[in-house]
């Protein structure tokens, strides 16, 4: 196997936390879906088996790459998401502390989402909107692999993957669930809205905060994080990594100005949540950038020794 620097950082991290997550699966008497996750893993696995392929045999990068990192990013946001679920229970949130937060910024999440859904068609256009995240990031990956350079795509997945790394660690020490879960809406509000994260969907999370979960399985976890928000960081990553593709970047800053929004009102979001996910990306680019330069230092400085 033929792996470049990036590409080792982010398979390392994915091993690190399948050990992780095996250990305290068992530590915690926690039941682990294993055979769900595999259809998952298998998929992703089959990615970077294919990339190999092309990298060995065909030395063809161009798809070598791309479908590389597609594998990585499927691994990682698997045991990721498994890592997250683990990390329960963490006790009460912060919640409120973040709400108020939110007001002294002037901002209040029930007067929001009551403009919102009275201007028609608008709550559904969010909620197309705010589910378009995945298919973003996917699209992102496809793009600049095949269009773009291999040093942005690996920028992209180590950005993507500490940033999400970042986004829990912060969501360990500051757990939040976000506004939805203490602010119940009007039924006529709410069946209007028809919000994703809605008032039932944050008390499932404040139970889950509490009690934890004793089974764990890619077919009904949730997404556990408020603050800081990771629909805001794929937001950023899809608007960053395609600044270059001047024919659809405007489209797609169109759609991330509509997901702030949406984030807010079918994520059930306070505002500080995105302040969260700029700032964890941002943290997370600036890494990245740095690990990527690193890299390329100790790549000259090989070539350089082995010249003399």
């Amino acid at each position: 196997m033929v792996l470049y620097p990036a590409e080792k950082i982010v398979g390392s991290i994915i091993a690190v936390l399948l050990m992780i997550n095996i250990t305290l699966a068992s530590a915690k008497g926690v039941t682990v879906d294993w055979l769900g996750y595999a259809v998952g893993g298998s998929m992703g696995l089959a990615a970077i088996a294919i990339g190999q392929f092309y990298r060995l045999y065909r030395h063809d990068e161009k798809i070598a790459v791309p479908t590389t990192a597609t594998g990585f990013y499927l691994l990682f946001s698997l045991v990721g998401s498994v890592f997250n679920y683990l990390l329960l229970p963490v006790g009460e949130s912060y919640d409120r502390m973040l709400i108020e937060w939110d007001r002294a910024l002037g901002f209040y999440w029930p007067d929001f989402v009551q403009a919102v859904v009275e201007v028609p068609y608008l709550p559904t256009i969010l909620r197309v909107i705010y589910g378009s995240s995945l298919i973003q990031i996917t699209c992102v990956i496809l793009l600049v692999g095949f269009f773009g350079s291999k040093r942005s795509l690996h920028l992209f997945l180590l950005t993507g993957t500490l940033s999400a790394l970042l986004t829990i660690l912060v969501w360990r020490i500051i757990p939040s669930a976000g506004p939805a879960a203490y602010y119940p809406l009007p039924s006529e509000v709410a069946n209007r809205l028809g919000a994703i994260a809605d008032h039932a969907y944050g008390l499932e999370l404040l139970w889950l905060y509490r009690e934890g979960a004793a089974y764990i399985s890619p077919k009904d976890t949730l997404g556990l994080i408020a603050f800081p928000s990771f629909h805001t960081v794929m937001a950023c990553l899809s608007v960053y990594f395609t600044m270059d593709f001047r024919k659809i970047f405007p489209a797609i800053a169109v759609i991330n100005i509509l997901m702030v929004p949406a984030i807010i009102v079918h994520g059930g979001h306070n505002i500080v949540d995105l302040f969260g996910g700029v700032a964890a990306f941002t943290l997370a680019l600036l890494a990245a950038h740095a690990v990527l330069g690193l890299d390329r230092s100790e790549v000259k400085a090989q070539l350089a020794a082995e010249s003399h």
